[in-house]
């Protein structure tokens, strides 16, 4: 079997992956909670300001403005507000999202039972 990736992983080969930019998305703080929400129906972008605590409106802003860059997410302006919604590409994520999200919460206790013993294993 070869291997998933050639070794060694020189910084040209990790900035030429596809999946480093897209794992590099979801992994930030605010991207899968827009998500999300966005999963459900459209939102304006005063609901979903008032929707996520903690976030600021400067930080929502470029969250919302990357994720339609990558074209996850559409952002279409009515007389009345903005409204932002997820794009057939980024509902086709949301499975995966959710995979990974049911993933941790099923091993949970494992993920803290490793931690705690390289917490003692260092001390």
């Amino acid at each position: 079997m070869s291997p998933v990736i050639p070794l060694p992983v020189t910084p040209a080969d990790r900035a030429a992956c596809v999946a480093t930019e897209v794992l590099r998305r979801v992994g930030e703080k605010w991207s899968v909670l827009v998500l999300a929400l966005l999963s459900e129906r459209p939102h304006g972008f005063n609901e979903l300001d008032r929707a996520i605590g903690g976030l600021s409106r400067r930080i929502l802003t470029r969250t919302l403005r990357t994720l339609e860059s990558d074209g996850l997410v559409s952002r279409r302006e009515t007389p009345q507000r903005v409204e932002y919604a997820l794009t057939g590409l980024g509902r086709s994520l949301l499975p995966l999202i959710i995979a990974i999200g049911e993933w941790a919460v099923e091993h949970a206790s494992e993920l803290e039972e490793a931690r705690r013993s390289a917490v003692r294993g260092r001390t």
